[in-house]
């Protein structure tokens, strides 16, 4: 299986197509919404998704200056669960819940162009939570420089794919059920509703929208993100930033096809998709997917 990288011209053409397919799935019924009304987190099953895995450099480079100081100050808060919860660094493009264990196949199958190689800048280490005011979960996290072919373009591929993945979604991602959807505002009900998940783009009245923050995570909690938890983490960004003011320029040369835990950390690699040529690996097997 190969598949051809694209240009930014032919995105909203693209997604316009893809969102027709989209509607289709759910007029399917194979999407239910009705968790939604539920006051409580939904049942996590499993989870799959689209990451750029963080190439090793960067990860190395992660590891030996920031890595020592975050795995103490985890335990010095007694976050004991944080420090040990396992995750293959990475940067997202999408998740979905779906439990049927040929979803990544399928996945695969439905990926539109790729794009380029992408040249981007992680940069700025912050807090954040699900929603505010929900109190969990709640993320560490490495942000990308907002500017730059590399970003534009990684930008343009969450618009194509948002609409051919979530279309293969059982429901909402469980993190933004419950507690996180009761606080959520008007435009990230809206995007949950419509896409399983905020925080990705979509085309809305002919326009692109673009709320999707690509970013590396660094902490997944479930602890109570209270003022004092962040207050210290924020602390720890503000180290951080320090440590690595310029940041880490890095290139992107693949995209992967994942298995995720409840909060979004990676647990396997089931597909990589080279971007240079749109060869795909499977990762169990050690061999290549025939075209």
């Amino acid at each position: 299986m190969r598949f051809k990288l694209f240009g930014r011209a032919a995105v909203l053409a693209v997604t316009g197509l893809a969102l027709l397919q989209g509607g289709a799935a759910l007029a399917q019924g194979a999407v239910d919404n009705s968790v939604l009304s539920s006051t409580t987190f939904r049942e996590h099953k499993r989870t799959f998704g689209l990451v750029y895995t963080l190439p090793k450099e960067v990860n190395d480079l992660l590891a030996v200056t920031i890595g020592g100081l975050l795995r103490e100050k985890l335990l010095n808060a007694g976050l004991v669960d944080e420090a040990l919860r396992f995750n293959i660094p990475h940067v997202t493009v999408l998740h979905i819940h779906n439990p049927d264990p040929t979803t990544p196949e399928k996945m695969l199958k439905a990926l539109p162009k790729l794009p380029p190689v992408l040249n981007v800048r992680l940069k700025t280490f912050y807090t954040t939570e699900a929603a505010k005011g929900a109190g969990h979960p709640w993320w560490l996290d490495l942000g990308i420089v907002k500017e730059g072919p590399g970003y534009d373009a990684m930008m343009a591929f969450n618009t194509t794919a948002t609409p051919v993945l979530t279309a293969l979604r059982d429901g909402p991602l469980p993190r933004v059920t419950g507690p996180v959807y009761a606080v959520m505002g008007d435009a990230a009900k809206e995007l949950v509703q419509t896409v399983g998940v905020s925080g990705l783009n979509t085309v809305k009245d002919g326009k692109e929208l673009r709320p999707h923050n690509p970013h590396n995570t660094l902490v997944y909690s479930m602890a109570k993100f209270t003022p004092e938890i962040q207050a210290a983490f924020d602390r720890t960004a503000a180290e951080f930033n320090q440590i690595l003011p310029d940041g880490i320029a890095t290139a992107f040369r693949t995209v992967s096809i994942v298995e995720l835990g409840f909060s979004g950390n990676v647990l396997r690699e089931i597909y990589r998709i080279s971007l240079e040529d749109g060869s795909v690996l499977n990762i169990a097997t050690g061999a290549v997917v025939p075209k």
